[in-house]
């Protein structure tokens, strides 16, 4: 393992990334907060009485946008013995940031801001348009970039600041940082972005314009997710009211709707798709309504290459970037394989030289924003990963420190440029790049007599090319009876999938139509870190179908564990720009979305992939009919073919670095 720097491990989780972690990673405020001050090990202390005395609290304050609208705000600012300006950490953020709730204070809203204060920082926490007190129409993906400068210029404007601001947060209170970054505010000096991939929209090969796709297959992580936040129909109060008015008001209405609980893992198999809100009687808004914002709303019936995705707050990789960034990254959070292009977009693009050489990542092996949750023995689903403990709140700060404050700690001569977690060693490790310099690609084949079909197939992975007789295996895809997720790279499912790392054997030895190819035990260990492209050539009697991707470790007991999964809608092999259908019996060569990870296969451990059409409600259900998927509540079964030989070598590339 490295040499920890003066940086890394710590064994006290910090208020303030636990609090972020929890407010990002749940649909629910309520359950949020209350799991955030449960995880904060903190003495029973009136915080709200500490951060009076340390900072002047201005609640509500109506922020103006260039259009008219008004954005609610907290502001929190140390008392200055002198009255010097201070620089100032901005989240911005779709969730509930009132500070009264249930006829109490929340006092975990109060932790960040004190946390802040403490270390002499501004702390500003303002509500996306069209949330709760502030002013306009929400739109998931779509918030005008304008907004997010038009509140740096006027943090910059204020007395009390030095002209410098930081953006931090995890998911909704990340993603908007990308779109502000590509506007090179002069003021944005730095920003820490964590789990941020619902603010990519197509960066390199990747066009999954925020989440919302995966090789061109919806993933289902915002049907729940909407149900809880798209209330773009809500209250309001007079806009002429005063701050200190807006204030005491919020300490009887917070403007947070109650949702009605609902079953997701049934509710999500409902057809079609996009009645799918409707059916457990879900707010009207963007997911199938159109919408008075940019992008118009509808999201479910876009294509992956819509000029509605153009349109708002998504991140494209035609647009500049121009901030310093510490980029925070999960393997088990959905967004991996774009959070890691985004990365190195940023350090390959910057605006200049200090940009490009100020972009750092780590990648930590945990779920969704749940860094601070390490712990001695992490766990991650079923799998043990560990001691994955970091000084994340630390490390933060000495990074703002150096870039607000324009502090002298060497931090970006301390830092590696890439430090990452590989499971199976359970070990930190660094890198100048990403993938690790000096990786190797290494190609392994998909083999069989015919017969992969289950964990009792005769499928097996291997580095020796087929031979020239052609072999296929067959799956029968049934969309009304998909295979189920269990585990995987996924957040905010309502429950319908645990995020993580779980045993995958029994459906691999119940389901037909998973093919398995397994390479032979490793004598030696081997690791595996970076991106896993994969080549299929296959065919089917449908005019579209999905082929879907799964990565494990086969430890010596049979155990098999998920590191990733992918999909490939088949009408999109030829580009996301156009929809080109399958012929029956026709074989087509199909690049499959890549995969990434970093894991070491033990001596005795076996790599595997798992191929077949559905892995649902991880992605929706492709209906086979070559139909819109979305308004169809009919399909038909899919006789589905995977095809290795000379003339068609279907293969996986795995990044191995020697050590």
């Amino acid at each position: 393992m490295n040499t920890p720097s003066r940086f890394a491990h710590c064994f006290v989780l910090i208020a303030l990334s636990t609090v972020i972690a929890c407010s990002a990673a749940s649909t629910d405020e309520r359950e949020c907060a209350s799991e955030a001050q449960s995880a904060v090990e903190a003495p029973e202390v009136d915080l709200w009485a500490e951060l009076n005395e340390l900072a002047i609290v201005e609640e509500m304050v109506m922020m103006p946008m260039r259009d008219g609208v008004r954005l609610a705000t907290h502001i929190y600012r140390p008392r200055t013995s002198d009255g010097s300006p201070v620089p100032t950490i901005f989240v911005k953020t779709p969730y509930n940031m009132n500070l009264w709730g249930d006829r109490e204070m929340n006092m975990g809203r109060l932790r960040r801001p004190l946390e802040a204060v403490r270390r002499g920082y501004a702390y500003v926490n303002q509500n996306e348009r069209g949330k709760f007190f502030s002013e306009g129409e929400w739109d998931i993906l779509g918030p005008p970039k304008t907004d997010g400068y038009d509140a740096l210029t006027w943090i910059a404007d204020q007395p009390w600041s030095n002209g410098k601001v930081g953006t931090l947060g995890c998911s909704s209170t990340a993603e908007w940082q990308m779109g502000l970054a590509s506007l090179d505010h002069p003021a944005h000096a730095a920003m820490v972005p964590q789990g941020f991939g619902a603010g990519v929209g197509r960066v390199a090969e990747w066009y999954e314009q925020g989440n919302w796709y995966r090789g061109g297959a919806e993933q289902m992580l915002f049907f729940s997710w909407l149900y809880g936040v798209q209330n773009t129909q809500r209250p309001q109060f007079d806009s002429d009211l005063d701050d200190d008015d807006r204030a005491r008001l919020a300490r009887y209405f917070d403007l947070a709707p109650e949702m009605p609980r609902v079953d997701w893992p049934e509710a999500i198999w409902h057809l079609p798709v996009e009645d799918l809100l409707r059916s457990v009687n879900g707010p009207e808004g963007v997911f199938a309504d159109s919408a008075p914002v940019a992008t118009g709303g509808r999201m479910i019936q876009r294509t992956p290459n819509d000029a509605a995705w153009y349109r708002g707050g998504l991140y494209h990789d035609d647009e500049p970037f121009g901030v310093p960034s510490m980029w925070f990254m999960s393997w088990y959070d959905v967004s991996i394989g774009p959070n890691l292009a985004m990365f190195n977009h940023a350090l390959r693009n910057g605006v200049d030289q200090e940009t490009r050489e100020n972009q750092f990542a780590m990648v930590a092996p945990v779920t969704h924003c749940a860094y601070t949750r390490a712990e001695e023995n992490t766990v991650v689903g079923e799998r043990s990963v560990g001691d994955a403990r970091w000084a994340y709140s630390e490390l933060i700060y000495a990074w703002f420190d150096h870039w607000l404050k324009g502090e002298s700690n060497g931090i970006t001569d301390s830092l590696p440029r890439v430090r990452y977690y590989t499971m199976g060693a359970n070990q930190w490790n660094e890198s100048a790049t990403w993938p690790p310099e000096g990786v190797e690609i290494v190609s392994l084949y998909l083999d069989s007599d015919g017969s992969a079909n289950t964990l009792n197939g005769d499928g097996v992975l291997t580095a020796t090319a087929p031979g020239s007789e052609e072999i296929a295996d067959r799956l029968s895809y049934d969309p009304m009876d998909p295979v189920t997720s269990h585990g995987g790279n996924v957040c905010c499912t309502g429950g319908a999938i645990d995020a993580g790392s779980f045993d995958q054997r029994e459906l691999e030895a119940s389901r037909e139509d998973i093919l398995v190819y397994t390479t032979e035990p490793f004598a030696d260990g081997l690791e595996v870190s970076g991106t896993i492209g994969i080549t299929l050539f296959v065919s089917s009697d449908a005019r579209d179908t999905d082929f879907t991707v799964k990565l494990l470790d086969v430890y010596p007991d049979g155990r098999a564990f998920n590191l990733d999964e992918t999909i490939q809608r088949a009408r999109y092999r030829e580009g996301y720009d156009q929809q080109v259908f399958m012929e029956p019996g026709r074989v087509y060569e199909l690049e499959i979305s890549p995969m990434s990870t970093s894991n070491y296969f033990a001596p005795g451990h076996s790599l595997r992939i798992e191929v077949s059409s559905s892995n649902f409600p991880r992605f929706t259900r492709n209906l086979n009919t070559g139909g819109r998927n979305y308004d169809e509540s009919l399909g038909v079964v899919a006789n589905n073919e995977v095809h290795h030989s000379t003339t068609y070598p279907s293969h996986i590339r795995i990044p191995v670095v020697r050590r």
